[in-house]
């Protein structure tokens, strides 16, 4: 079984932000199917969607993904 830790984390900063799918995929110009398939790991958003979804989540995409830059 493989393990899908971008979508578990993409899920949880949508749902923490009260976003269904439906309400995620409207600002970025998809459908809810695409973010369900990024959420369930079928797909890998590209970087300019991780933008996007960062942008709309407050954060930086290091976060988003779940990237330890290291800083202390």
């Amino acid at each position: 079984m493989t393990e899908n830790r971008l979508g578990n984390r993409l899920k949880r900063f949508r749902t923490a932000c009260n976003m269904t799918q439906f309400d995620l995929a409207k600002p970025l110009n998809m459908s809810r199917q695409t973010v369900s398939t990024y959420e369930t790991g079928s797909r890998v958003p590209d970087i300019y969607t991780l933008w996007a979804m960062a942008d709309l989540y407050e954060i930086s995409i290091d976060e988003l993904i779940g990237r330890d830059t290291g800083q202390k």
